[in-house]
């Protein structure tokens, strides 16, 4: 299969502002995010999105080969162990060597993504300013200003946190395995977002909608167009923040094992669960119980063993309105 070289499309003004990068498919079947980019550079290009200040850099496609292929990702997941290497294998790694020095010519990130259950639309944001060793930030107003700025309801953190809690835990785990199935490398949290961070921008991922839901591409052009008004790269107010938004924090990640794990019912992503509900069954009869009160997050029928299959979030004040 032939696959598209990698492409963006970058605009600048002759006005000094901040220099914003949007991202779309960086997992090949969640298009919303290309349709709603496309959308925005008819915006930009016809004239009626006119650009005063700053700069702004789209990449529609940012992973060509799980895009042609419709997957979620070609070799890998883009989305985990992000960074340059100097010895590429896999094709995200080629993807990573370009895409990664790119983010680094940028403050802001919104990167546009969809999920596999029904569910609406929400942003995930990064960590509270910390100097901690695991994502040492300083940008966290920024970026809720932003949050509250895209047009949803629902704002979750707590991303790198949970994985990282993950990784500890499979390492116990598999410690004893030299042919591990699942990834044990502290690393594998970090996507885009937690690159800009580590670069000193700040980012966010916006979940648009479920794969196929025909608004998805909608949320994400108002999420585009919000941040540029926003961050003042057209001459347009500053949107609103939101008055009412739901924040979550991510607790913990389950991974699924073996293929006859399966969920007791068909959930959704921000299902609500109570502690010591049944939530899956092991392979071999063993029951996944909820560990609090919450919901469910990203629940994935379809995983791969080895693959995480669904999150566990509390109720969290951060963001909450």
């Amino acid at each position: 299969m032939r696959v598209a070289p990698f492409k963006a499309i970058a605009y600048a003004s002759a006005q000094a502002g901040p220099r914003l990068i949007v991202l779309g498919a960086v997992h090949g079947n969640e298009t919303c995010g290309t349709q709603a980019i496309g959308r925005v550079i008819e915006q930009i290009d016809s004239g009626q999105l006119p650009l005063v200040r700053g700069a702004v850099t789209f990449v529609p496609i940012t992973n060509p080969l799980a895009y042609a292929e419709r997957r979620r990702a070609g070799d890998r997941n883009l989305n985990r162990k992000l960074g340059p290497t100097d010895a590429p294998r896999e094709f995200e790694d080629h993807v990573a060597n370009w895409l990664c020095p790119l983010l680094a010519q940028h403050e802001v990130l919104l990167d546009l993504h969809s999920f596999q259950s029904p569910g609406l639309p929400f942003v995930l944001v990064g960590p509270p300013d910390n100097d901690g060793p695991l994502e040492p930030f300083a940008q966290a107003a920024r970026e809720e200003a932003l949050a509250l700025r895209l047009g949803v309801q629902r704002a979750v953190d707590g991303w790198l946190g949970t994985y990282a809690a993950g990784v500890a835990r499979r390492q116990a785990l598999y410690s004893a395995r030299p042919a591990a199935p699942l990834d044990l490398d502290p690393r594998y949290g970090i996507g885009t977002t937690e690159y800009m961070r580590s670069k000193g921008g700040c980012a966010l991922t916006l979940e648009c909608g479920q794969h196929d839901d025909p608004q998805a591409p909608a949320v994400g052009v108002q999420a585009i167009v919000n941040t540029l008004a926003h961050l003042q790269l057209i001459d347009a107010p500053d949107p609103p923040p939101a008055t009412h938004i739901e924040g979550l924090h991510l607790s913990e990640v389950v991974d699924k094992l073996h293929t006859g794990d399966v969920f007791v019912r068909a959930w959704k992503s921000f299902d609500r669960i109570t502690s010591g509900e049944p939530v899956a069954q092991r392979h071999d009869g063993t029951p996944v119980l909820a560990p609090f009160d919450g919901c469910i997050v990203f629940p994935n029928p379809a995983a791969e063993p080895g693959n995480e299959w669904f999150y566990f979030a509390q109720p969290h004040p951060r963001l909450r309105r």
